[in-house]
Formats: C-alpha cells, structure tokens, sequence
C-alpha cells in the first residue's frame, strides 16, 4: 500500500469513529425541555386483574406434639409369693403392643396378666370374697368373651373361678390352685357325708318299724281271745242264771271267766295302742344334723378347691391396647419396684386452638399432617376437650379465628394420624408438627377475584368494576361466597355478567402531585377503596 492510499484510509476510520461518537453523545445529552417533559408524573389509569376461577378453602392451623397417650409405670404386687419375685421369662421387647389377657411378664414361673380396669389390685381373688375388685374382674373377664356367670353379682363364686380358669387355658399356663391339702379334705369330707346319709336311712327305718307297731294278725288273734272269753262267761252265767237239768252252777267258773275276759280285752287295747316312737324320732333327728354339717363342710372343701385370682398375676390398666415404652427388669433380676413403663398404642398429635377456632372444628373431621420431612400425611380428629395443662408445642400458626400464646381461652386437640410407615412413624414420635384441618371449601372451582375488588354500591350491596377492552368500564352487582387466602368467591347478580378472563379494578395509578397534600410520603402508585374490599372481604 502507497502512502497517500494509507493516508485515505486513515481519514476514513477516523470519519467512521466521529460518527459513532456523535450519535452516542446525542444519545446521553437531554436537552432541558425533553428533561422536563420526562418529569411529567405518568398519565393516570386503571389498575386491574382477571377473575379467576378457582378452588377456595380456609383451613385452622396449629401445631403439636407427636406423643403415646397416657403413660403410666407398672408394678407387680408381690407380697403374696411368699418368697424373691424373680423374673423368669416373657420380658417384652420395647415397642411391643400388649393387648387385654396378654402375658406382661413372667415371675417365678407364673403370668402376670394384664387386664381392663381401674381399679389396682389389692388382695388376691378367691372363693368367698366379694366387692369391686370382684366386679371388675367380671367386667374384663366379659370383655374377652369369657363368662363370668352374674357379672352384676360382687361375690367370687363358681362361675367367677370357671371364668378365670378359662383365662389360664387361654394363655397356656395351669390355672393357680387352691391349697395343696384342698383335694385331700374336699376326700374326708365327702366321705362324712356319705356316712352321715347311711345313718340317717338307718333311723329312718327304725322309726318306720317303730310307727307300724302291732301286726295286724296279732290285733285279730287278741281280738279272738276276747271273743273266746266272752262266749266262756256267758256259759258259765248261763248254768247259774237258768239252770238246764243236768247242768250244775259253778260259781268259780264264772269269776274264772269273767278274769279271762278282763284280761283279753286289756291285751287286746294295749295291742291296739300306738307305738311310742319318741326315740326313734329323736335318733333321726340327730342323723339329719349331723348328714346337714357333713355336708356344709364339704361345701366349704370344694370352694377352697376353686380357682383363685392371685394378687401377683394379674395388672390393670384402664385402656388397652398399650405400648411398652422402657421395660426395667430383666430374666434374672428381682422385682423391687416398677417393671415397665407403658402408654396407649395409638400415636396421637397433642395440640391446642384457641377457644375461636376450636368452635370451627368437629371431632371426626380430616386433618393433614406434615411430617418434619415435609411429607403430608392424613389425620382425625379424635377430641376437643379441656384447656392444655401447658403450652409447649401447643402454639397455633394462625388459623382462620386467630390463636392465644396462652392457655387462656384454648382448647386442646387430639389428632390421630392415619395408617403410617414403620419409618413414618419413627420419624413423627417425639417431634412437634403443623397440622391443617380444613374448615370451610368451595368443594370446586368458583369464580373469584382478589378482595380488594369489592366495592360496596349505595344500598350496601357488593359490586366490581368491569373494564372492557376499549376502556369502558361497567360495575357488576355481586353476590360473595367463601373469602380465603385474599380472594373471594362471587356470582353476579340483578343481570350482570361476569366471566373468567374479564378484568377487574383493583385500585388506579395516579400522579403523586394530584393530591400532594394528602399523599405526602407515599408511593407514586397504590390500592384505592383497600380497606373497604377488606370490609367486603369480612362480610362475604
């Protein structure tokens, strides 16, 4: 290259560059009237929104702590084994769920079972004894589908022993017995009863024979002595009285006779007389004494003999299933105080709500539970009842009524989570949780628009402002639904028509200097008629 061509091209980049340079700095320098023309607070206008259609619901919100109700420590009375309670065998494993007539443990060789009640166990059960303990008893033995005989009797009877030797069957120990000389006296006592019986059949036969007296051949045989010494003396006062020839008058024949007639009919009144069998009577008598206290003493032997209820056998607890929490003894060890710690199986959320939102829900109704991983699980409500007795873990997240720090003027809620993984579960026990419980929905989509698009028209009634495309706007009466999470629902009314997709007015824009005495310090842009949409809001 020449160097005039150089020189050209040098001139050329150098016009180029000039150009650019200029059109840039045109760019940066504003003059003083466009500066004062870009000051100009912008043209005011509408601000709006579409309608919506969508799905509305309020839900109350608390939190809670994933607990086992009720737990309770467990201890065995003892004082009734009559030696070391040591523990030899069914330790359960924590975790483990003991149901109603399930073997808790196992104490030198004998159950102890546990069983429905309240009341604690303070004397062993056997034939005899009667009170609530009784009753109770009764009540559990029934609840397991086992007779009892009289459940509402208090008496330890037969049935009651029937029972609770059925209980034994059923867990597969031998039912506890007695005393070991029961069976030997229940022995001797049968044996008294059955010669008492003996005796009293041979009395009754000696009185038989003593009431039947004379026989009656012997009545006939007297009766014809008497006869016979009747017909002598007329003979013989006959031969005196009127003398047939031939006939001599003895006199001595009819004194004779007249002895011999004195003398039958005696015999035969005495024969005819009724026996004397005073001491027949009273020989009976005494045999049916002494058959009578054979046979209470043998009653006495055989309810000795009736399976008993030992103090050291059996637990009461007033609900169950129950979980084992901490199990304090082990195969080996002896018993000196409690044995086990338990509470209810079912796992629960122990929560509070404030008196406001308490009203809001009903026992039975969903609730959804989010585990601390996030997950969401379903739930129940299973109680509302008295205010917590503390306010850990019990503080609502602010539900649709609001909640209180304090206990005061609070309701605590029991919620029951659904069916639950083994690993859920392990992650929900012990943490404290938030639990949503829908209140109120829509039950589907509705048309709705933000809250601060209500107006209120002069007869009260609620209305929106409608802009078309060309700018037009038109105000809708509407009548309002549920209002949740800053929407409410709304249906036109008196004609009106209001679709998905129309916009509203929410509020306009406006110059700051329009109205610079009131405004002072605000934004260049808000929200007009916002605290009357959220009166609407509230009313809807």
């Amino acid at each position: 290259m020449t160097g005039s061509t150089r020189t050209i091209w040098i001139i050329a980049a150098v016009a180029v560059v000039s150009l650019i340079a200029g059109i840039g700095l045109s760019k940066l320098i504003i003059s003083p009237a466009q500066a004062a023309a870009n000051a100009e607070p912008p043209e005011a206008g509408p601000i709006t929104v579409p309608v919506e259609s969508r799905a509305l619901a309020n839900d109350v919100t608390i939190r809670g702590d994933a607990i086992y109700e009720d737990p309770v420590q467990v201890t065995v009375e003892t004082g009734d084994i009559g030696g070391p309670a040591i523990v030899t065998g069914q330790v359960p494993e924590v975790g483990a769920t003991l149901e109603a007539g399930a073997v808790m443990l196992e104490i030198t060789g004998r159950p102890v079972i546990l069983l429905p009640g309240e009341l604690p166990v303070y004397r062993t059960l056997r034939a005899g004894v009667s009170g609530p303990d009784v009753l109770q008893l009764k009540q559990a033995l029934l609840s397991l589908g086992i007779d009892p005989g009289g459940a509402e009797s208090d008496a330890y009877d037969a049935a009651a022993a029937a029972g609770v030797a059925e209980l034994y069957n059923r867990i597969g120990y031998p039912a506890p017995s007695a005393s070991e000389d029961a069976g030997a006296t229940v022995d001797s006592a049968r044996a008294a009863v059955r010669s008492a019986e003996e005796q009293v059949a041979s009395s009754q036969r000696e009185l038989t024979a003593a009431r039947a007296g004379v026989q009656h051949s012997e009545r006939v045989r007297l009766q014809a002595e008497v006869n016979s010494a009747q017909a002598r003396l007329d003979l013989a006062r006959q031969a005196c009285d009127a003398p047939v020839e031939g006939q001599l008058c003895d006199p001595g024949a009819v004194v004779e006779a007249d002895g011999a007639l004195a003398y039958a009919i005696a015999a035969r009144d005495e024969g005819n007389v009724a026996p004397d069998v005073s001491s027949q009577q009273a020989a009976l008598a005494s045999a049916q004494r002494a058959l009578a206290e054979a046979q209470q003493d043998l009653s006495a032997a055989q309810r000795d003999t009736l399976t008993p209820l030992p103090a050291s056998e059996v637990v009461y607890l007033s609900t169950t299933p129950r979980r084992v929490d901490q199990v304090t003894v082990s195969r080996g060890s002896t018993v000196t105080g409690s044995v086990m710690s338990v509470s209810g199986a079912t796992l629960q959320i122990a929560g509070s709500a404030s008196d406001v939102d308490a009203r809001l829900l009903t026992v039975g109704a969903e609730a959804i539970i989010t585990l601390p991983g996030g997950v969401d699980v379903p739930g129940t409500i299973e109680s509302i009842g008295a205010p917590p007795t503390t306010t850990s873990g019990d503080g609502g997240d602010g539900g649709s009524g609001g909640s209180s720090g304090s206990d005061s003027g609070r309701k605590r809620i029991i919620i029951v989570p659904g069916e639950l993984t083994e690993e859920q579960r392990a992650e929900l026990q012990g943490s404290n949780v938030r639990v949503r419980v829908p209140v109120s929905s829509t039950g589907g989509e509705v048309l709705a628009v933000p809250t601060a698009a209500l107006s209120a028209g002069p007869g009260g009634e609620a209305r929106v402002e409608v802009l078309d495309g060309d700018g037009v706007s038109t105000l809708v009466t509407v009548e309002t639904g549920l209002a949740a999470g800053g929407f409410v629902e709304v249906t036109a009314v008196d004609g009106g028509k209001l679709g998905v997709g129309d916009r509203v007015v929410v509020g306009i824009t406006r110059s700051s200097g329009d109205d610079e005495d009131e405004e002072s310090g605000s934004s260049d842009t808000q929200t007009e008629e916002t605290d009357e949409a959220e009166t609407q809001d509230a009313a809807g």
